[in-house]
């Protein structure tokens, strides 16, 4: 029977968890561990699921921050933000320093820009000769100023001297018997005048750039060389001139090689190498002619081109430089040479009158000195060539700027055997055309008018006999003088080079005179009829 009972009591338990829908045993009465249990599940269950929560919404507050910087590409995460507050104060301490450096930079002085090469940097060498010194001196007169320049005028022996003439000091050259001199044709003074250089560099000079060579016969307008110097850097190798006239001269001598009586400028450091080498160099070449050759070839040695300038002037030629200087290059006038051998360029008075009649307009306005300017007067059908301080030329019918800037030819060649193919530029013949002659009118005087910042300059007619013209036009003999009005324009080479315009004008109160103003071109002027 108590078997049986604890039968029944089993299938009573079974039944029991059959009934509950949980699958736990229903308590029955008096059981206090059924009853525990469910409660320590609830609270188990229940920290879980806060645990849970918890950690969900720290995850998902996390993972919106990363969001919202992948977002917006200029936030500024925090350790970002961290860094840059570190550097910020960084570069506050170095501002502060670099203010107080600028500060004291400020306080001092400005660095004062390099000094422009002017003719107090210049060092004159002038090779002259005891035989001719009392003639030619009175050239360098007309340009030298002892007041504001330097130089030495070297001569092969002692000449009288008188001070108080305006000359730079006189020295003998150096003994150049020791060095070897074969050429049948020349004469050794070559040697003494190639030296010049060398020699002014060794008189220890202060503050000079530049070494220019010239002979006694050589006039410079020194205002136009400063300009030229301008352009390069006195502190580089730099050998600077021009070539002779005579393709034939240049063929013999060199297309490298500048002409000493034309005048040439060398560096200061390439003096200083040259003073080193000369002497050795010299010895090397005793078959040269010249100065100017054997000068080019210790150049040629150096390594050192020449650099040509148009303004400086040999003038191998004979005759009359009126076609040279009338159709002058678009270039600053810097030389004239060979004065004793060519006419005066002015009629009926000296070469030294001339000259000292030329200087003139080049104190008023030196960079636009013997600058052509090309015009038209169309009523008349004339063509005028105004050379600026020197001439103006009338010319019946029109004639193309590109013959009036060709130098006609009123001077032969250095080789009087050749013809005008043996010239190193271009020229035109006299015309032939008696109505084509030129009426020439030169520079009779010139003056500033400061209130009207202008120049005025008077060119009278030149009256010579003119052949009998049939052309039915208007004659030029009728005008007496010509009137040229310009400005002064001292920055004309700071620019690039072009020739100015020139414009007629008539006025009637003038009877007998004609009127040209000569300035820059205007936009889109230009010289055509």
């Amino acid at each position: 029977m108590k078997g049986s009972l604890n039968k029944d009591s089993g299938e009573k338990v079974i039944w029991d968890q059959m009934r509950s829908s949980t699958g736990n045993p229903l308590p029955g009465p008096g059981s206090q561990s059924s009853r525990a249990t469910p409660k320590l599940l609830v609270w188990l269950i229940l920290f879980v699921s806060v645990t849970y929560i918890v950690y969900t919404l720290k995850l998902v507050s996390t993972s919106r921050a990363a969001c919202d910087d992948v977002d917006d590409p200029f936030s500024t995460p925090r350790h970002i933000t961290t860094t840059t507050s570190l550097l910020a104060n960084t570069n506050n301490n170095n501002n502060n320093v670099t203010e107080d450096r600028t500060a004291q930079i400020l306080r001092l002085e400005p660095e004062p820009e390099p000094e422009k090469t002017d003719v107090k940097h210049i060092a004159f060498g002038i090779a002259a000769s005891a035989k001719l010194w009392a003639q030619r001196k009175n050239y360098i007169k007309l340009w030298y100023k002892p007041d504001s320049m330097r130089g030495v005028v070297w001569l092969d022996r002692g000449v009288a001297n008188r001070s108080g003439e305006g000359l730079p000091p006189l020295k003998i050259s150096g003994d150049t018997s020791g060095f070897g001199y074969t050429n049948k044709q020349g004469h050794r003074s070559a040697i003494r005048i190639s030296r010049i250089v060398s020699e002014t560099l060794r008189l220890g000079l202060k503050d000079v750039r530049w070494f220019v060579m010239g002979d006694d016969d050589t006039v410079f307008v020194t205002d136009n060389l400063v300009r030229v110097l301008r352009k390069y850097d006195h502190t580089q190798y730099y050998y600077i001139g021009s070539l002779s006239e005579s393709h034939l001269q240049n063929i013999f001598f060199s297309y490298g090689m500048a002409y000493g009586g034309g005048g040439f400028a060398i560096s200061y450091p390439l003096a200083e190498a040259l003073s080193k080498m000369q002497d050795r160099c010299i010895q090397r070449y005793p078959g040269l002619y010249g100065s100017d050759d054997r000068m080019q070839a210790c150049m040629a040695e150096l390594g050192v081109p020449l650099t040509k300038e148009l303004g400086f002037h040999q003038y191998d030629v004979y005759g009359n430089l009126f076609g040279l200087l009338a159709a002058h290059p678009v270039a600053p006038l810097v030389t004239l040479h060979h004065l004793d051998v060519v006419e005066p360029i002015f009629p009926n008075v000296t070469r030294v009158q001339a000259l000292q009649q030329l200087m003139v307009p080049v104190k008023l306005d030196s960079a636009g000195i013997m600058q052509q300017s090309i015009c038209y007067d169309k009523s008349k059908s004339w063509t005028i060539s105004v050379s600026w301080g020197f001439a103006v030329q009338i010319f019946r019918g029109v004639f193309s700027p590109r013959e009036m800037e060709m130098p006609s030819r009123t001077f032969l060649n250095w080789y009087r055997r050749a013809d005008f193919t043996a010239y190193a530029f271009n020229t035109r013949p006299v015309s032939r055309n008696p109505c084509q002659k030129p009426f020439v009118f030169y520079l009779s005087k010139a003056k500033f008018n400061s209130t009207m910042n202008t120049t005025f300059s008077e060119y009278v007619q030149h009256r010579v006999p003119h052949p009998l013209c049939k052309w039915k036009m208007a004659d030029p003999a009728r005008f007496e003088k010509v009137e040229v009005y310009k400005k002064p324009d001292p920055q004309l080479w700071n620019r690039s080079p072009r020739r100015n315009c020139c414009r007629v004008r008539n006025p009637k109160q003038k009877k007998g005179t004609m009127v040209i103003d000569v300035g820059l071109c205007k936009e889109g002027e230009i010289s055509e009829i």
